[in-house]
């Protein structure tokens, strides 16, 4: 049995902690997990990063913890403060149980967890820049992921060359993996609706604005396809500034702008009214991903999708019938696939749109990762619990 709450409050649910580098990413990737775990009488406590989203967390009846993190960093002195942080909070938290995500949080709180005797559920939603950047910085990850792997009980991977990669270099035992959806899609929120307002046809980009995303190469396929469809519009819509040494300058954004080839739209809470105006949604790719998110939402709100045949990407399209997969870093197969779908009459594109909503229903809907979790919860609820002496309650914020 898990072990119950450790703190000094009458509240006798067992704890499950769920970290991440961002609590943007807990709110936006894992609420309904987190509502989900709450109906099952757990306590849903959160390690993260605090940003504008905490409120959210409270608001869905969890609580939240802060943690310091550079999520770049590769300071060792620095690094092991941060693992010194994580062990207090944990020892004071007391999980039953914690679900990790995002590449550094995955590695840290599993060598951590695993000094407390604590069960660890890892979700490897992509690899990330480290552990395919080469040099000894890779090295160091691999290691890393190496010896933290060891401990979890279960370790998601969202697309099986990832496991396989892991499998194959001996950084997980095969039978302790399993591959999820992706982080699945909430597909009663993300359905088909009418474009809201009238206006020109619409290819949207949806992501951190990097250009490992193919930023870069949307901009070109843009600029082709302008030439011969000039009413086309071509919209970003994500993180600008983002601290990444992949990221897309807010100066290019903005001459791209003045040149009239595309449009930057933000960053937005609710995603929903703005795939809901876009008429095909745009990945081209070549960072080392999961199975991006957005095109999974786009799909399942009946969008065609256009992405590049890499890893993760290719898991959202089936070529042809969804969407289009395209080679990556080349802008003119990009435009060649923008231009096949705007050749495409009512009929065409309705049956794309019915096609991409189907698959999602049936491969990627968010019911399936959530049973994934609960059932690997219950799978390690038997195991002994090393018993806490927290002296510490988490706060809602």
């Amino acid at each position: 049995m898990f072990r119950r709450a450790p703190f000094t409050d009458a509240d006798p649910r067992p704890i499950v902690c769920l970290s991440a580098n961002t609590t943007w990413y807990v709110v936006n990737f894992r609420s309904r997990l987190i509502e989900s775990l709450i109906d099952q009488g757990w306590r849903v406590v959160v390690l993260s990063p605090p940003d504008r989203h905490v409120e959210k967390l409270a608001a869905l009846g969890a609580e939240h913890v802060p943690l310091t993190l550079d999520n770049a960093g590769t300071n060792p002195l620095r690094e092991l403060g941060t693992l010194w942080r994580i062990r207090a909070a944990l020892s004071q938290i007391g999980p039953s149980v914690v679900l990790t995500f995002t590449p550094k949080i995955n590695i840290y709180l599993s060598l951590v967890a695993r000094t407390l005797g604590v069960p660890v559920i890892a979700n490897i939603s992509g690899l990330g820049r480290a552990f395919v950047s080469g040099g000894w910085i890779e090295k160091v990850s691999r290691a890393l992921y190496g010896v933290a792997l060891r401990w979890p009980s279960t370790v998601f991977f969202q697309n099986e060359e990832d496991r396989a990669i892991f499998i194959e270099a001996g950084l997980v035992d095969a039978a302790r993996t399993h591959r999820l959806p992706g982080s699945g899609v909430d597909v009663d929120r993300f359905s088909p609706r009418p474009k809201p307002q009238a206006g020109p046809f619409q290819f949207l980009l949806v992501a951190r604005l990097l250009w490992d995303k193919g930023v870069g190469e949307f901009v070109q396929a843009a600029r082709i396809v302008k030439a011969r469809h000039p009413n086309v519009e071509f919209a970003l819509a994500g993180f600008l500034d983002v601290d990444n040494p992949s990221a897309v300058p807010r100066s290019a954004v903005e001459e791209w702008e003045r040149e009239g080839v595309i449009r930057f739209l933000g960053s937005f809470d609710d995603m929903v009214p703005v795939y809901a105006q876009a008429d095909c949604v745009v990945l081209p790719s070549y960072y080392r991903e999961g199975v991006p998110r957005s095109l999974l939402e786009a799909a399942s709100m009946g969008k065609p999708v256009i992405t590049t045949d890499s890893v993760g990407c290719r898991d959202t399209v089936e070529d042809g019938v969804t969407g289009w997969l395209v080679k990556p870093r080349d802008a003119k197969d990009l435009a060649a696939a923008m231009a096949s779908l705007l050749a495409l009459d009512s009929i065409g594109l309705e049956k794309k749109a019915t096609a991409a909503r189907a698959r999602i229903e049936r491969d990627f809907d968010e019911k399936l990762v959530i049973d994934s979790y609960h059932l690997s919860l219950r799978s390690v609820s038997d195991q002994p619990a090393v018993p806490f002496k927290p002296s510490w309650r988490a706060t809602s914020s």
